[in-house]
């Protein structure tokens, strides 16, 4: 499995060039990092190579806090000692081998907090290990630098996106709310103005549409075409609903998805800045906390959405 340290990038790449590069190996992160699996329950593993056995540490601390380990600047230096270790075939006693290794190590927990603000330039991968480009303007006036944002491989970064989104926005598979009278054949009485685009826990239900009485409908876009949206409901009788779209619909976004962040969304970042070896862009951000406001005039369309939830908000 290819890591982030085999792709060709050097401090100074440009952080939208490498996320279109990593689009397809966002999943890889882990790599970088002592982890043992990839989701939620995964646990952080600062790995000590003098140590025949390991500690395991869980992501989030018991007083919240959120501990990510080690940082390896090196992946494919970190690999070819573990193979070593593996066979034998080093102890602890070669220290032509042993310093670079511990200096290939970073603890991020080490690393001072901040905060970063920009405006996103790309995304790739999803809430478990992905990554936000952004072009961070300092506030004292500097020239503005392209970082990029990386969200914990354990999947336990706070992740918050809102705002509101042009029509295009939509895209099969998301969940939307709304409020709407629709008939026993699923079609909408009047065209709807407001679509809120929203994640659905991992304990939601399906609700029933009753025919002819206004309420609250949950579903999946279906396709949105000629200004009418079709949802899918999975319950009840009336499973596919047929919705007319008023002139200036608002497209407001509520979610922890961070897919659904685009180009010209303004973001802000709580982490920890490593800009030497290693970093993305120039620099490196382990997110905490992310949050994006999107912005209605612009921003990419999306892909179709995926069911990550934020673990802070189960």
């Amino acid at each position: 499995m290819p890591s982030l340290q085999s792709s060709p990038f050097r401090r100074r790449t440009s952080a939208c060039l490498a996320l279109r590069t990593l689009r397809a190996t966002a999943c890889c992160t882990a790599t970088l990092f002592g982890v043992v699996g990839g989701s939620t329950d995964a646990q952080v593993v600062p790995y000590n190579p003098y140590a025949d056995s390991q500690d395991v540490i869980p992501p989030v601390l018991p007083d919240g806090t959120i501990h990510w380990g080690t940082f390896y600047k090196s992946a494919a230096m970190q690999k070819a000692y573990e193979r070593l270790w593996n066979l034998g075939a080093c102890r602890n006693t070669n220290k032509a081998i042993t310093i670079p290794v511990e200096n290939n190590r970073l603890d991020i927990d080490s690393l001072p907090e901040g905060r970063f603000r920009g405006v996103v330039k790309a995304v790739a991968g999803g809430n478990t290990g992905g990554m936000v480009a952004f072009v961070q303007v300092p506030e004292d006036g500097r020239s503005a630098v392209e970082r990029v944002a990386l969200l914990h491989p354990a999947g336990v970064s706070h992740v918050d996106v809102s705002g509101t989104a042009p029509v295009s926005f939509l895209v099969p598979g998301m969940t939307v709310r709304f409020q709407a009278v629709v008939d026993a054949k699923g079609r909408a009485r009047d065209a709807v103005g407001v679509i809120h685009v929203v994640t659905p826990g991992d304990d939601a239900k399906a609700v029933a549409v009753t025919p002819d009485r206004e309420e609250l409908v949950v579903g999946k876009v279906v396709s949105i075409r000629r200004g009418t949206l079709s949802v899918r409901v999975d319950a009840g009788r009336i499973r596919r609903l047929t919705v007319p779209l008023a002139d200036g619909v608002q497209v407001r976004v509520a979610t922890n998805v961070v897919s659904l962040a685009g180009p010209g969304d303004t973001v802000e970042i709580q982490g920890r800045l490593w800009t030497g070896e290693g970093s993305l862009g120039e620099g490196t951000v382990f997110a905490d906390r992310l949050t994006v406001v999107k912005q209605a005039a612009g921003g990419a369309r999306p892909t179709p959405a995926e069911g990550a939830v934020d673990p802070a908000r189960r």
